[in-house]
């Protein structure tokens, strides 16, 4: 409830400070895409908004299960959630803020227009420190002018909250109109802050209820926002990201006792755009970095590291300004194609975790293959591997959405691995007016790759979302993988296979043959006896299975074995002349961690498979 003066709200509880803030989150959501369009500060990646979204949700599931009538309980879950929650630059910001009015207001059962003043001043402080490099022209530009009126207004006498926050909305949008004059960046674009522009949108739901009292007028979620004046959310800015600092680093660290300032230090010569977010016993780290691992490495050293997410801006900005057109492709790092067709075709990669001992990897970002490798020959513990939680397709699909018609998500077959599940539920929930459909590739390594680049050039040709998913039912029947073991040790010690079965494997000098079936399944495909020649009698083994006249498209990848890779595509090239294309590169975890060094793998798809269809795209 509120406190009602003559003409006037004197005090908020939770439940009313619950719902406004429900308001505002609604229109954060609703205008997700817009804010990805004009996002070009600190790099021009286009997930503002949708980072925005992400962490504004987590708070509203936190309200949504919580109902008390104490603002300060109600503001220590907002803020819980928004740390638990927070992606991106603009969302440790968001979380810190909160984290400062959390802490003014703790004891708080209502908040009056004084203590909210007072409570939002420290939040602008606590985002403010949160910085390493704080900017003006930014979100914390805006947070601060807010902060200032409101002192200024309850310093003149006002006690209305209705009123105290409609004066504090106008001042933070006149704040948010001067950003564009404030960065050269946004001068150059045309546009507001991105972040700016969504802490607006909240106060704006905020406002409009406590004023109103319903949330009935909340915008829908996917609902568009109109663009404010002077923007062209509709222009991708051509700007560049810091190659410097590829990586959009992320993670969550607990501990007892946390030395925010420390942490912050330890960092600050690692990357840019620091952010350190949180209280004493958890905080939320952001930072663009070229090194990942080395982020997560430095953190570990505070406390237990959770959490862990890295995007690649560069990959982001690309697709954000140059494939707008067409569907994006997104694949998870199971499916091996080399980094130059990754980069070529604009493919998007959602890592799969890695686990050795006890720490944790982010595939092919936090370690390569080759790393992974010498880590399996050297060291006790065998590398397990997990799905990437739904969260991570999720989140883009949501960026991917604003820029492109449609998404189409191919990944590792569903047999023996969650991951595709895991994206056909992102799928159906991803917050976007965009068609995200998830496939399942029905095959692992070179075959997922190869089904992947088939559906970026359909992607290419003009298909749209639904008429690609129907063509790589074609594509995926068409296309095979074949992998020959580097050990069965390797096997066995992952409990792919008994040790009964390795003892028998190896009594009788049989090297194992690995393919796809059409249900999906991966399994004994053959084998080869004894290891001499073995490369070559692959080759072999491998053409005799390749029927058709061609031309073929052939991959070959290597577990850290590039010379017996390069005999491997000689011998295959000799006995498939028809071959219009061909590439060598490493595999990662999808067979490599089941075979270990030495393992080798090929992929065959007819080259023709993504041929144009008859009458154009459908």
């Amino acid at each position: 409830m509120a406190t009602a003066l003559r003409g006037g709200i004197a005090y908020l509880d939770g439940q009313r400070l619950s719902r406004g803030l429900l308001a505002g989150i609604g229109r954060v959501i609703a205008d997700q895409e817009r804010l990805n369009r004009i996002n070009v500060f600190p790099v021009p990646d286009g997930d503002t908004g949708t980072n925005l979204a992400v962490t504004m949700g987590s708070v509203r599931a936190a309200l949504m299960r919580y109902r008390d009538r104490h603002a300060g309980k109600t503001l220590e879950v907002v803020a819980d959630a928004a740390l638990d929650g927070a992606r991106g630059n603009s969302g440790a910001i968001i979380a810190q803020f909160f984290q400062g009015l959390c802490d003014a207001c703790l004891d708080a059962r209502l908040l009056t227009v004084e203590h909210f003043a007072q409570a939002v001043a420290q939040g602008a402080r606590y985002a403010r420190d949160a910085l390493a490099e704080p900017r003006e022209g930014t979100i914390l530009t805006v947070i601060s002018d807010f902060g200032r009126e409101l002192k200024a207004q309850t310093q003149a006498g006002i006690q209305d909250f209705s009123a105290l926050l409609d004066r504090g909305l106008e001042r933070a949008r006149k704040s948010l109109a001067h950003t564009t004059e404030q960065l050269e960046a946004l001068r150059r674009a045309g546009v507001v802050d991105a972040g700016a522009a969504g802490f607006v949108d909240l106060l704006q739901g905020i406002a409009d209820y406590v004023r109103e009292g319903s949330l009935k007028d909340a915008p829908e979620e996917g609902e568009p926002a109109e663009a404010q004046d002077g923007e062209r959310p509709e222009e991708a800015p051509e700007l560049d990201a810091d190659p410097a600092h590829r990586w959009c680093t992320e993670c969550l660290v607990s501990a007892d006792d946390l030395d925010l300032r420390r942490l912050r230090e330890s960092l600050a010569g690692m990357g840019s755009s620091l952010v350190v977010a949180g209280g004493r016993r958890r905080a939320r780290v952001h930072v663009h970095v070229d090194d990942p691992e080395a982020v997560f490495d430095a953190v570990a050293r505070f406390g237990v590291v959770e959490g862990r997410k890295a995007d690649d801006m560069l990959q982001q900005q690309r697709s954000a300004s140059g494939g707008a057109g067409r569907v994006a492709i997104v694949t998870d790092t199971a499916g091996d194609l080399p980094d130059e067709i990754l980069t070529s075709m604009d493919i998007h990669q959602v890592p799969v975790r890695i686990h050795i001992g006890r720490k944790s990897y982010l595939d092919k970002t936090g370690i390569l293959p080759a790393e992974l490798y010498r880590l399996m020959a050297e060291g006790p513990d065998h590398p397990k591997t997990s799905q990437p939680p739904p969260g991570d397709f999720r989140r883009i699909y949501q960026i991917l959405g604003s820029h492109h018609p449609g998404v189409v998500s191919i990944h590792v077959t569903g047999w023996g691995s969650g991951t595709f599940q895991a994206a056909e539920s992102a799928a159906s929930r991803a917050r976007t007016r965009s068609r995200v459909l998830a496939v399942d590739s029905k095959s692992a390594s070179l075959g997922q790759g190869l089904v992947v680049l088939a559906a970026a050039e359909l992607a290419a040709q003009g298909l749209d979302a639904d008429g690609i998913a129907r063509r790589l039912e074609d594509v995926i029947a068409r296309t095979r993988v074949w992998g020959l073991l580097g050990s069965i040790d390797h096997a066995v010690r992952g409990g792919r296979v008994s040790a009964a079965k390795g003892r028998l494997v190896r009594a009788l000098r049989l090297e194992p043959i690995l393919t796809n079936f059409p249900d999906g399944s991966l399994g004994l495909g053959g084998a080869l006896v004894g290891r001499r020649a073995r490369v070559r009698r692959f080759a072999g083994f491998v053409a005799r299975r390749t029927r058709g006249p061609g031309p073929w498209r052939i991959a070959v990848g290597h577990a850290n074995a590039p010379e017996d890779a390069e005999v491997l595509m000689a011998a295959l090239r000799e006995r498939l002349p028809n071959v219009a294309q061909s590439f060598i590169t490493e595999i990662g975890t999808a067979l490599g961690v089941h075979g270990g060094p030495g393992t080798l793998v090929v992929g065959t798809q007819p080259a023709d498979v993504a041929a144009a269809a008859p009458g154009g795209a459908t």
